[in-house]
């Protein structure tokens, strides 16, 4: 994501209720530090809801001190500042990873802690990487030497998702019991997806005595993901009772919405079936559940749809078409939860417009859409203004296409592919040069029908190698993903190509500005 895009997603965060955010590695990059840095003193300082909740901004780092200084100076705007600095305590992390002794890894773990507080950062967590395979008696050990160094949260990673339920319910148990000191601190778990135990991992942690639950929006993460915020939350709400009254403080209304914002920026969309938030998580299709629903939705459905900000489209009353007028349009994304400002309600009708000239009727899939095409897009450096594609078997693809330019201008190029799309991406690249590299490509009809809008994702990557593994260190080129929406599948294609080029010039932009600003306090710095 963009920093932008990471802004408007921690404004949701924010939203939704979440108590921390960490909100990047902001030594992995200019561009992260910056986006830290921006989510701190907006969303850090920003009263949301009626109660004023205010979430603490925490930053991610190595245990190290060019790490530790750049997560300082990213979250220390915020009103509530968190630094999060890990190490590996597994025998095999050690070992092979960081080729240290115990004793100095103890060592540095207590070092780096005390030096984040020293920096003036009042909560400071601790992670022990690859707890879940840690030698018990010196994680507890190294679990002491940092709440007397000034951790206030200690985190435990089960960072390759390796531990079953009442392992690791047993883990947080035992730690609780054997680590002096433990009456000072938060207990936190941190879940890997590997073999599908995140969700059921956390809750036996939370349940063993855990009350900080790392999670994140759909359960996106590193391999195969992390524990889901909504489905912790969900279970959580749904069997309070047997977790021991246990309670978050989330705003289960705003789960859907969240997860919509996140599977845009992000580019990773969930499977049909994902718990709380896949498309089918509320769909009843076999006979029997459409029975017992039409009876009495409890049969089948152990939450409501409504509990997460979700309306299902055969409970409303307005059939939108093309007659309908913008208030009635705007009344349906209001019912949809989509609060958008009267420019972008504008833009976003007149697409509505163009859609319903072409459909009888206009679904609540494709209004979804549409919206995301619009609104959840990265800065426009370069729009599409006409596509015109010809493709078969008597010939060779061919495609034109017309594009404006960031001063305006309109520039044409005309290319030959393999096929229509291929073409109209060879056009595009002729016009804006940038050396890109097509990763992923896929495309979804949004509903049934002919008629269906398409919906175009894709992921590329260029010559942008400006940031680092939080845990490895190492540079990597960093990757955009783009979406699109049309009826028309070159265009849909196009769109999603030119949102992705859109992210990435909008980050390779970020990156020289912040060199030139370097540069300059480097200069000054001399003279």
């Amino acid at each position: 994501m963009t920093s932008a895009e990471k802004l408007v997603v921690a404004r949701q965060l924010a939203r939704l209720g979440v108590d921390i955010i960490e909100a990047g590695f902001p030594a992995s990059s200019p561009d992260d530090l910056d986006a830290v840095r921006s989510i701190a003193i907006e969303v850090g300082n920003t009263p949301v809801g009626e109660d004023g909740h205010v979430p603490v901004i925490c930053g991610l780092s190595r245990c190290n001190k060019r790490d530790i200084d750049a997560a300082w100076e990213a979250v220390r705007h915020a009103r509530r500042p968190r630094i999060h600095t890990f190490i590996a305590t597994s025998e095999i992390h050690m070992q092979h990873k960081l080729r240290k002794t115990p004793e100095q890894v103890v060592a540095i773990a207590k070092e780096m802690v005390a030096y984040a507080r020293s920096l003036g950062c009042p909560d400071v967590e601790f992670s022990p990487e690859d707890a879940g395979r840690s030698n018990r008696e010196f994680l507890y050990h190294i679990l002491e030497e940092v709440i007397k160094a000034g951790a206030t949260t200690l985190n435990i990673p089960d960072t390759v998702g390796y531990t079953l339920p009442y392992e690791f319910g047993k883990l947080i148990a035992d730690i609780k019991a054997n680590t002096p000191g433990i009456e000072n601190a938060i207990i936190s778990t941190h879940c890997q997806n590997d073999l599908g135990l995140a969700t059921a991992n956390t809750l036996a942690g939370a349940h063993a005595g855990a009350r900080q639950l790392e999670v994140t929006i759909n359960g996106i993460g590193e391999r195969a993901g992390n524990a889901s915020l909504e489905e912790v939350v969900m279970a959580i709400k749904c069997r309070r009772e047997l977790l021991g009254g246990l309670y978050t403080g989330i705003n289960t209304q705003h789960i859907t919405m969240s997860s919509k914002m996140v599977q845009e920026h992000s580019g990773l969309h969930v499977q049909p079936h994902k718990a709380i938030v896949g498309a089918n998580a509320f769909a009843h299709e076999s006979g029997i559940h459409q029975d017992g629903m039409l009876k009495y939705k409890g049969t089948y459905e152990i939450i409501s749809p409504d509990d997460i900000g979700l309306t299902r489209a055969n409970e409303f009353g307005i059939v939108l078409g093309k007659l309908s007028g913008r208030h009635a349009v705007r009344s349906k994304l209001v019912e949809l939860g989509y609060e958008i400002t009267d420019k972008e309600f504008e833009d976003f009708f007149k697409r509505y417009k163009e859609v319903a000239e072409k459909k009888k009727r206009v679904t609540d899939e494709d209004i979804e859409a549409l919206l995301s095409d619009e609104i959840f897009q990265p800065k426009v450096f370069w729009s599409l203004a006409d596509v015109q594609a010809t493709c078969g078997t008597l010939g060779l693809s061919t495609a034109t296409v017309k594009l404006i330019a960031p001063d305006g201008e309109e520039k044409i190029a005309c290319a030959v592919g393999t096929g229509p799309v291929d073409a109209a991406y060879k056009a595009v690249d002729e016009i804006i040069q940038i050396p890109t590299v097509l990763r992923e490509y896929s495309m979804t009809s949004v509903t049934e029908g002919i008629d269906a809008i398409a919906t175009t994702r894709v992921v590329v990557t260029g010559d942008v190698i400006d940031s680092k593994h939080a845990l490895t260190g190492q540079s990597f080129n960093r990757a955009f993903s783009g979406s699109g929406a049309a009826m028309d599948i070159v265009v849909s294609s196009v769109r999603a190509y030119l949102s992705a080029l859109n992210k990435m010039s909008s980050f390779v932009g970020a990156i020289k500005a912040s060199s030139q600003v370097t540069e300059g306090q480097s200069v000054q710095t001399t003279e």
